[in-house]
């Protein structure tokens, strides 16, 4: 599986759709996704790839795909888009929940819906952007970019 496309994910009716190159034909890429849910592990299809088992041959022919599967099997009634604050940095998918007055974060890695962020919690946006930044650029201080 080639890194998860971020850049390129869609917030659908509690749900964040997350394509991929699945698998190359002929030069040609076929597209798959995976989804995360506003409920976590209380939905069946947070984490899962594809469960509907359709691939497609472009990256708006897949989130069509994932919204029509969305349209025929949501479990829930969303209200609002828990995924509005979602950055990309260094191919990382990071995404800034609110709680009445304290923030906290989803950091997922590029190959992988594995949730490894630290359970921290920040006074503004800001400063929980600024925090994992700091993070992220120590990591990579002495390496050379590519």
């Amino acid at each position: 599986m080639s890194r998860l496309l971020y850049e390129n994910s869609v917030s659908y009716k509690g749900y964040l759709i997350i394509p991929f190159v699945f698998s190359k034909a002929d030069n040609y890429e076929i597209y798959s996704y995976k989804l995360i849910s506003e409920i976590a592990h209380r939905s069946k299809f947070h984490k899962v790839e594809n469960p509907v088992g359709l691939y497609g041959s472009g990256i708006s022919n897949i989130i069509d795909i994932a919204k029509e599967h969305i349209d025929q099997n949501s479990e829930f009634v969303h209200s609002g888009d828990s995924f509005k604050s979602r950055y990309i940095y260094r191919n990382n998918l990071i995404i800034i929940f609110q709680e009445e007055d304290k923030y906290f974060y989803d950091h997922y890695p590029p190959e992988l819906l594995n949730n490894i962020a630290a359970p921290k919690l920040f006074k503004s946006e800001y400063e929980c952007l600024s925090w994992i930044k700091q993070g992220f650029d120590g990591r990579y201080v002495g390496q050379r970019a590519i």
